[in-house]
C-alpha cells in the first residue's frame, strides 16, 4: 500500500490516504494526519511528474521553422535589448546577449527548448535583474557569455531535479503539486546567484569557467542538503 501510494496520480491520492490509514490502523477522524499525508503524497508524485515535464521540454529541439520557437527567441532579444533593433534573424548581434555565433539555434542543442524557455522566463519576470546581469556580463575583465552561461545553468537546474536534490526545496516551496513555474523560479535563483558568485570569485579569465561552475554547483548542492531550504528570488 505504501509503495503504490508514492506512485499515485493526483486523482488517486485521496484513496491512497484512506488505504494507508486503514493499513496502519490510524483513525480516519485524525484529520491532521490525513491532511499532512495528502500533501506529502501530492508532493512526491508531483516531483516525478515535474521531472517528466521538464525532460519533455528538454527533448524538444529548437526548430527555426517553428513560429512559436522563433517568437520566443525574438522576445528574448526585445526583453534584453529594448533600445536596439535586431537587424536580421541571422546576425552578429546575437553575440551582444551572449550567444556564440550568428544563429542562436545551435546553442540550444544540449538543453533543447528548455534552455530558451528559462532564458525568456528570467528576462520576463525579472527584467531589471536580467538587463543588469547582461550588462555585468560585458565587463572588460570578468565578462562572460550571458546566454551561453544561462543555458549552462539550465543544465545545472535540470540535473539537480533529475537526481532528486531539489526535493527539499520544492517540498518547502509548495504544499502540493510542484509546477513548471517552480522549476523556472529555481533557475532564476541560479542565474542571479551565479553572477554574484562569479564577480566575488574574480576568475583570471573565462577559460576557468568550468572550474568555477563546479565550485558554484557544489555550493548549491550544499545548500540543498538543508531540510528547510528555500532557494528563490521572490523573497
Amino acid at each position: 500500500v505504501l509503495r503504490s501510494a508514492v506512485h499515485a496520480e493526483e486523482a488517486e491520492v485521496e484513496k491512497c490516504v484512506r488505504d494507508v490509514m486503514k493499513e496502519k490502523k490510524i483513525e480516519q477522524k485524525d484529520t491532521g494526519f490525513k491532511a499532512n499525508l495528502h500533501i506529502s503524497l501530492l508532493q512526491i508524485s508531483g516531483y516525478k511528474k515535474l521531472y517528466l515535464n521538464v525532460e519533455n521540454l528538454r527533448k524538444v529541439p529548437y526548430d527555426s521553422e517553428n513560429e512559436e520557437h522563433e517568437e520566443q527567441l525574438i522576445e528574448l532579444w526585445n526583453l534584453l535589448m529594448p533600445h536596439e533593433n535586431l537587424k536580421a534573424r541571422i546576425s552578429k548581434q546575437w553575440c551582444d546577449i551572449g550567444f556564440q555565433g550568428d544563429d542562436p539555434k545551435t546553442d540550444f542543442r544540449g538543453m533543447g527548448l528548455l534552455g530558451l524557455v528559462n532564458l525568456v522566463y528570467f528576462s520576463k519576470h525579472y527584467t531589471n535583474e536580467a538587463r543588469q546581469i547582461l550588462s555585468r556580463s560585458n565587463h572588460p575583465k570578468l565578462g562572460y557569455s550571458y546566454a551561453i552561461v544561462g543555458i549552462n545553468l539550465t543544465e545545472m537546474a535540470y540535473s539537480l531535479l533529475k537526481n532528486g536534490a531539489l526535493k527539499a526545496h520544492l517540498y518547502n516551496v509548495v504544499s502540493g503539486l510542484p509546477q513548471m513555474e517552480h522549476f523556472h523560479q529555481f533557475y532564476c535563483y541560479l542565474v542571479y546567484e551565479f553572477d554574484k558568485f562569479w564577480f566575488e570569485e574574480e576568475p583570471e579569465s573565462i577559460m576557468h569557467f568550468n572550474q568555477y561552475r563546479e565550485k558554484f554547483h557544489e555550493k548549491i548542492k550544499g545548500l540543498l542538503l538543508d531540510y528547510n531550504v528555500v532557494l528563490t528570488l521572490q523573497d
